[in-house]
Order: C-alpha cells, then structure tokens, then sequence
C-alpha cells in the first residue's frame, strides 16, 4: 500500500497547482481521530487511481497560509484540484465507495 506524500507550503505549488493530474488534497491533523480512520482508505486509492490522480497529504499544524488560504476549518476536509483550481471539497470521514465516486468524476 503507498504511503501518502505529506506535502507543506513550500511544495504545495509544486505537487498540486502544477499537476498535471487531478490531485486529491487531504487536510488533517495527527490528532484528529477521523482523519486516522481515512489514512488507509486514502492509501487504497492512491493505489487504485495510480497514474490518473494523485493523493497527498497536508499537516494543518504545519501549514497554515493553506489552510487559511482554502478556508479549512473543520477535518479532515478533501479538497480536489484539478489544473491548479479547487474542483470540490468534502468535510469530514466519507466511504471509499464516495471518495472513489467523487474522484472518478473528476477524471
């Protein structure tokens, strides 16, 4: 199973505004309980998606101007860019079956 890239401001143009691929954002925290239960299901489709959408991971402790930035106030919160723009945005926990749902729509 692929471990997510955890990404910061200093490479959140890079791996998401630049890409070439829609990239799923996932905003948490390492003590936010619903946010653990999404990491595996996240790594799934990570794998699942491999070459059509990336999926990478943003600490809000750590990352703030983001945060701030994409109105995150509540996680986990995913937010989906496509060609460097937010495409969608969900809060909180959701079955694979949706997120999978959500980002084949975005292929």
């Amino acid at each position: 199973m692929t471990t997510l890239k955890q990404i910061n401001e200093d490479s959140f143009k890079k791996y998401v505004l630049e890409s070439k691929l829609p990239v799923l954002v996932d905003f948490f925290a390492d003590w936010c309980g619903p946010c653990k239960t999404m990491a595996p299901v996240l790594a799934e489709l990570a794998d699942q998606f491999e070459g059509r959408f990336k999926v990478v991971k943003v600490n809000i402790e750590n990352s703030q101007q983001i945060t701030e930035q994409y109105n995150i106030s509540s996680i986990p919160t995913l937010i989906i860019f496509k060609n460097g723009q937010e495409s969608r945005q969900v809060v909180g926990a959701l079955p694979k079956t949706e997120l999978e749902s959500m980002m084949q729509a975005e292929l």
